[in-house]
């Protein structure tokens, strides 16, 4: 298991927490309360600061809830947090929703998950193998199913 270590910064900071046995990420919770227009992009303080193994990086990524009931949504999803940050985590969040929504004190905004991850070794080459897929993208596999059509 690997040890993330916290620092508070601000008094309203929550101290994250995973909500079940088998949640893979923890929640990350707004230290100031604050309106996100219909629409519009709010940058969320959460009054932590953290320090990992360079072994890792933690991804921020949007809650399905606040998702599903208000188009809330992590706008740079998944936000990268580096092992050698030190600063503040704060969260970007979008409104997709009709309504204005309000972010209070000690609400979960988004969750974090800590993922290992695997550094390349870069290597100029003149040629790519071949796939049976080449270099098509953007739908080339196919779009949708055609079952029920």
């Amino acid at each position: 298991m690997a040890t993330l270590k916290i620092q508070l910064l601000h008094p309203n900071a929550t101290l994250p927490q995973y909500h079940s046995k088998g949640a893979s990420g923890f929640d990350l919770c707004a230290c100031e309360t604050m309106v996100i227009k219909a629409g519009e992009i709010a940058l969320i303080p959460t009054g932590l600061s953290f320090s990992f193994s360079k072994k890792y990086e933690l991804q921020v990524r949007p809650r399905s809830g606040l998702a599903l009931k208000y188009g809330i949504s992590v706008l740079n999803t998944p936000g990268t947090i580096d092992a050698d940050y030190r600063g503040e985590i704060k969260v970007i969040l979008i409104n997709h929703g009709k309504e204005n929504f309000c972010v209070n004190i000690g609400d979960r905004i988004a969750q974090a998950v800590l993922c290992p991850i695997a550094k390349a070794k870069f290597k100029v080459v003149t040629k790519l193998n071949k796939t049976k897929r080449g270099a098509g993208g953007f739908g080339s596999t196919g779009l949708t199913s055609t079952k029920g059509v």
